[in-house]
């Protein structure tokens, strides 16, 4: 198992979707796993069918906008734990959130709500964790799921591609000036991924991807534990793109 006898915290794993998929593939693969959600049923759930297949999770709730949250997410981890060596952040988005809209149409309170659930979280949890970690002196792995719209347009989405921007840029500086603590944060930057609020269609607009499909949570959790694993250990700062090939078709492809 590749994260056998790890301490993970999965911030979003509580529902369904990417999160939950990247919660039960940890407990698969061995790891103990601190699943935190804004609805403490949803983590409750998460964290009992991870028991009940034979893993250790433990549910936390609280909203990822409150630094107080955040850092309570952290501290009731290493609790539970014992002590912390991954750290996930999954949550984000923009139309769950704010509608997509041309840029000059949109609202300065739906971009301040963008950063909040996709960047400004991501930041603070990491600082969080980066504590944590070089208080035990043992390194650590952080991992965020990102998205394509990071370092490609994103129509109607602006704010979301910022922001998604921005986390790459966060997990560059974390590789550059934590390398020699033993920590490590890398980007997992997904496509067009059927969930519960990004459906899958079919027609026109998905025969753009190259592999003809949406990409699956479970595919983007494999991902997950691979840059969160000793597996990718000579791996830091870097995003792996999961798209079906969008982000490299030319216009004569």
């Amino acid at each position: 198992m590749q994260l056998s006898g790890k301490r993970a915290l999965v911030i979003g794993g509580g529902g369904a979707g990417i999160g939950r998929a990247v919660t039960n593939m940890f407990g698969a693969e061995g790891a103990a796993v601190v699943v935190a959600d804004l609805d403490p049923a949803r983590a409750a759930e998460a964290a009992d069918h991870v028991r009940a297949s034979g893993g250790t999770a433990y549910p936390v709730s609280g909203d990822v906008r409150s630094l107080a949250d955040l850092e309570a997410m952290v501290a009731g981890a290493v609790e539970s734990l014992g002590g912390l060596d991954i750290l996930v952040t999954v949550v984000g988005g923009q139309v769950a959130f704010v509608p997509a809209v041309k840029l000059h149409e949109m609202a300065d309170e739906d971009w301040d709500t963008i950063y909040e659930v996709n960047l400004r979280y991501v930041a603070r949890a990491v600082r969080t964790a980066l504590r944590v970690f070089l208080e035990q002196g043992t390194g650590g792995s952080i991992v965020s799921v990102g998205s394509v719209t990071g370092f490609m347009a994103a129509p109607e989405q602006a704010a979301y591609g910022v922001m998604k921007a921005g986390i790459l840029s966060l997990a560059r500086t974390v590789a550059a000036e934590y390398a020699a603590d033993g920590i490590r944060m890398n980007v997992a930057a997904a496509g067009a991924i059927a969930t519960a609020v990004n459906t899958a269609p079919t027609g026109e607009w998905v025969d753009e991807i190259p592999l003809g499909r949406y990409g699956r949570s479970e595919e983007v959790a494999a991902a997950v534990v691979h840059l969160a694993s000793d597996a990718s250990a000579y791996t830091t700062g870097q995003q792996l793109v999961l798209d079906g090939g969008v982000s490299v078709r030319g216009p004569f492809g």
